[in-house]
């Protein structure tokens, strides 16, 4: 099994490198229309059109991107456990990982929150929501390209 994990381990790294930019994107634009959505009237059209992108976005594109990201990242890990737990950064890196995931899970509680209209946030919280995956990718980023630790 070692083996092929390891024969494997470019192209597990190609895919977890597109799950990531998948995912990403959908953590980057969902916060977005949760702007544009909380400036909606509930119950309006463009309130109900607010919940399809939503939903479409959460559970077609962000869900399957996480979950295929969190795969081939546990692949790469599992080809190189030998040594990848040594490393502080890889350990910051898991951390921050796990925030990642806590806010994709309260982006999907205020997306269901949207779809019974029953948001209780304003538009500028979302907004500074919307920061969030920014600094957490920028970090994650910076820690696996220079391993400073």
């Amino acid at each position: 099994m070692q083996s092929f994990l390891q024969e494997n381990y470019d192209l597990f790294r190609a895919f977890h490198v597109i799950a990531v930019i998948s995912w990403m994107a959908g953590l980057l634009y969902l916060p977005r229309l949760f702007v544009y959505h909380a400036q909606a009237t509930p119950g309006s059209e463009t309130s109900e059109t607010f919940k399809v992108m939503e939903r479409r976005l959460l559970k077609a594109i962000m869900n399957p991107a996480m979950l295929f990201t969190l795969l081939f990242g546990g692949l790469m890990v599992a080809a190189q456990a030998s040594t990848i737990f040594t490393f502080g950064w890889f350990h910051a890196k898991m951390a921050l990982v796990v925030v990642l995931i806590v806010s994709h899970m309260m982006m999907s509680r205020w997306r269901r929150a949207f779809a019974e209209d029953r948001n209780e946030h304003s538009d500028r919280f979302f907004r500074l929501v919307n920061e969030v995956p920014t600094v957490l990718m920028i970090a994650i980023v910076l820690l696996v390209v220079t391993e400073p630790f």
